[in-house]
């Protein structure tokens, strides 16, 4: 966090939306406030709500983490304008360059230019050409000035709508300048993945088959669909999960030794390992992949509806809220490991883990009760909450027997580094920003990442006769999850 960009403007289209409103502007809002980013940055917010800059900015002052610090809020609403637009109006961009010119002039921005569609994915597409008909997309050969775009998540709604707005992106866009944004890689345990492989020398020679028996990967909410069952209908837990968040994850897991840190370099690891995992068939995905709803129960001390009588959710949705799968990967370093995920709502615990569980011991020489002691070492990043690092392993207990019992060894970003760490939204702003893609998908990892779904989500439509597998709200699941790892001779890892 220690560079510093230029100067540029920020077009948000989807300005007076939920995202801008929970994310973008607090973050942006941080930055200014540690003065991570420029005195002249600019930010043109584009919507349909009319609005005039004035009262947008109100608006916002509510959002932004203020902390008291209404003098810095101040200086920084200044550098907020709004415009109320329809993207589908060819003449909303010809209104965009006018006022982008001006406030280029007025505020010394230097044609520096980063669009961030925070819209529905269904606007994405008109956004994109129209920014390109006017224009709008291509960088002066002059190199007065950089344009990038930010695409959030969902690329796509499949791997044929991936491949499509792909085709309409890299038309308008040349790759360098795309950003296609996962907020989970700009966390902070996820990033540090890379660091502890790479930059400890005790773990990477035992990072592999011979060393490792299983993976685990846990993305769990407490919370369920929160009044937002109509966009969930058009979801469910593999494409609002699993395509993104998971598949990276497994990736950063997974991914072999770049030969250095350069983008490119670390992007096309996690693109050879994401092709590297097999591919479910057809035939394979009811043994392979679990689904399921939630059902009535309690979650952080109140009772809470079933999926099915959430507001927007049709009342025979087979939509899933749940889902767990075991991939393979298809190579010398993994061959024959599992990697279990588990995803779902209204779950016993909000925690994201990723469980690197090593093989017992050959051959256990102390004396020890049935179900005594540990027999597998696990090492576990916790992303969220309280981000760190557990070493769990055997220790003696003090006394004249050797009894054994399970200890862990932590790493808490809190408390080593302090409570304020920077949010992931506040990396990956500032990341694109100063041109670093090292933290966004690029398209080949996109694409694979569907190819892999694709074939569980088209199976899974294609079956609407098999009932969908109940869970009680407040519980780790149904019970085929835990089936499935059963099947291998195992047990998902306690949270």
């Amino acid at each position: 966090m220690s560079r510093s960009p230029e100067p540029s403007m920020m077009v948000i289209f989807g300005g007076s939306g939920d995202l801008t409103r929970r994310k973008l502007i607090p973050s942006l809002f941080r930055l200014s406030r540690s003065r991570m980013i420029p005195a002249g940055f600019t930010i043109i917010a584009v919507s349909r709500s009319r609005m005039t800059d004035d009262s947008y900015r109100e608006m916002l002052r509510s959002w932004a983490d203020k902390d008291g610090q209404n003098e810095t809020w101040n200086n920084f609403a200044q550098g907020i304008f709004y415009m109320s637009a329809d993207y589908r109006d060819p003449a909303t961009y010809e209104r965009l360059k006018e006022l982008m010119s001006k406030k280029e002039a007025e505020r010394r921005t230097g044609a520096n230019r980063l669009y961030y569609l925070a819209t529905p994915p269904a606007d994405y597409p008109d956004i994109v050409r129209h920014l390109g008909e006017n224009g709008l997309s291509r960088e002066d050969s002059g190199g007065a000035g950089w344009i990038r775009i930010i695409i959030e998540k969902p690329f796509g709604y499949d791997l044929a709508s991936a491949r499509e707005l792909n085709h309409e992106v890299s038309f308008r866009f040349e790759e360098r300048q795309v950003y296609r944004i996962d907020h989970y890689l700009g966390k902070e345990t996820v990033q540090n993945i890379l660091v502890f492989r790479f930059a400890n020398g005790i773990f990477e020679p035992i990072w592999n088959r011979q060393f490792i028996d299983s993976i685990q990967i846990t993305a769990s909410e407490n919370i369920g669909v929160e009044g937002r069952g109509t966009y969930y209908e058009q979801a469910g837990a593999l494409r609002d999960m699993v395509q993104n968040h998971i598949m990276q994850l497994i990736a950063l897991v997974a991914m072999e030794p770049p030969p250095d840190f350069h983008p490119d370099s670390v992007r096309d690891e996690k693109s050879k390992v994401l092709r590297s995992i097999r591919r479910i068939a057809p035939e394979e995905v009811s043994s392979l992949a679990v689904r399921g709803q939630y059902g009535r129960g309690f979650t952080r001390g109140k009772e809470v509806v079933g999926y099915l009588e959430e507001p927007g959710v049709a009342p025979e949705s087979r939509v899933e809220t749940f889902a767990a799968i075991r991939f393979n990967i298809d190579n010398w370093r993994w061959a024959d490991v599992p990697f279990y995920i588990r995803t779902g709502k209204n779950m016993a615990k909000g925690v994201t883990e990723i469980a690197i569980i090593f093989r017992e011991t050959p051959h256990l020489i102390f004396r020890q009760e049935p179900g005594a002691g540990i027999r597998s070492n696990v090492l576990a990043f916790r992303i969220q909450p309280d981000e760190g690092i557990t070493l769990r392993i055997a220790a003696k207990l003090p006394g004249q027997t050797t009894e054994m019992r399970p200890v862990n060894m932590d790493f808490r970003y809190g408390s080593t580094f302090g409570p304020h760490l920077a949010g992931a939204y506040e990396r990956l702003l500032l990341d694109c920003m100063l041109g670093d893609p090292t933290l966004f998908n690029r398209i080949d990892s996109v694409e694979a990442s569907w190819s892999l779904i694709q074939p569980i989500l088209d199976t899974w439509k294609a079956d609407q006769s098999t009932p969908i597998p109940q869970y009680e709200s407040g519980s780790w699941g149904p019970t085929e999850s835990d089936q499935l790892l059963a099947r291998d001779g195992r047990a998902w890892r306690l949270l």
